[in-house]
């Protein structure tokens, strides 16, 4: 069992939440073929809405991939995007600031956004651990 970042706006967040699934890197294939049976991915959203500049940096959903399967699934005819099922549990928006220092997954605590720019990363499962301590809090 393996343990993931991926980088994803809160509405389209929303959107795989509401469908039981997820993609990556606007559709891309390669990123969700990392993932395997029963890993964690953990979404952070750096904004509310694709193509917004008004930040949320926030941890916004978890999930637990359901199977091996990569399909596509037509949205347009122009956007057939690759997609994973995943369960997802019930969890708050948790911030990332208050965070930063406790996450190994940070090298860098100053430019600390830089591990989020390829849109999917593995983590340890010590992060893991803590964040969904974080985002299971009420």
């Amino acid at each position: 069992m393996r343990y993931w970042i991926g980088v994803v706006s809160k509405d389209h967040v929303l959107n795989g939440i509401k469908d039981g699934i997820m993609q990556i890197g606007h559709g891309k294939r390669a990123p969700l073929a990392r993932l395997k049976k029963n890993d964690w991915i953990i979404y952070y959203s750096p904004v509310h809405m694709f193509a917004d500049k008004n930040p949320l940096q926030s941890f916004t959903a978890m999930g637990q991939v359901t199977d091996d399967e990569i399909y596509q699934e037509p949205i347009r005819d122009d956007f057939i995007p690759y997609r994973r099922r995943v369960t997802y549990i019930q969890v708050i928006d948790t911030p990332i600031r208050p965070l930063i220092e406790k996450l190994s997954f940070i090298k860098s605590k100053k430019s600390w956004g830089y591990v989020f720019r390829l849109g999917l990363a593995e983590i340890p499962k010590k992060d893991f651990v803590l964040l969904k301590n974080e985002m299971s809090k009420k």
